[in-house]
């Protein structure tokens, strides 16, 4: 199987926020895969103001950004592939995940995107059906499999390890095979665009 590069977003920079623990096994998950190259990155570790540049980056690809977000735009661009682990704030997705997605452009284009979502009673489906509107605006193919966390809180002991990890395995299995033949697929077509 080839080596692509996947991302994994931690969606949520509230305080003491659950994401982190669910970006670290989703991450387990991956490198068990062993299709992928994984790099885990955490929002809260970039600067994301909430006012974006008066040129959105559909039109201008790379604007002015804050230093701190440098290093994220680069390994959003390194990625071949990428899954959004989200919670559902109010329904929807959190305002830095949107602040993220809204920076960037050609960065999500022509990419393949999967979703963890957690929470109360969606366990993120919420978030997950808002999150596949925008990506589709941005030319990203979201695959129909997923891995969600309903009731996370006695899903997960205290150490952070699932009390029954069979099933969630098994999802993100099958949700990392999917995204493998779509990144696969992708990144032989941007490889063509260029050369052509």
């Amino acid at each position: 199987m080839s080596s692509l590069k996947l991302a994994v977003i931690i969606g949520s920079v509230r305080e003491g926020r659950f994401g982190s623990t669910v970006a670290a096994w989703f991450a387990e998950q991956a490198a068990r895969h062993g299709g992928f190259e994984v790099d885990v990155i955490d929002l809260a570790d970039a600067d994301l103001p909430l006012a974006l540049p008066a040129i959105p980056p559909a039109m201008e690809p790379n604007p002015p950004r804050p230093e701190g977000m440098v290093d994220l735009s680069a390994r959003l661009a390194a990625a071949d592939a990428f899954v959004i682990v989200t919670p559902d704030y109010n329904r929807s997705y959190p305002a830095a995940l949107k602040a993220a997605i809204d920076w960037h452009f050609t960065q999500w284009d022509a990419k393949t995107i999967g979703f963890v979502g957690y929470s109360g009673a969606s366990g993120g489906l919420l978030a997950i059906e808002h999150l596949r509107q925008v990506f589709n605006e941005l030319n990203a193919h979201t695959v129909r499999e997923y891995v969600s966390f309903p009731r996370y809180y006695l899903l997960f002991d205290e150490e952070g390890r699932l009390r029954e990890p069979n099933e969630p395995a098994a999802a993100a299995q099958t949700m990392l095979d999917r995204l493998h033949w779509w990144a696969s697929a992708l990144a032989a077509a941007r490889s063509a665009s260029v050369a052509a």
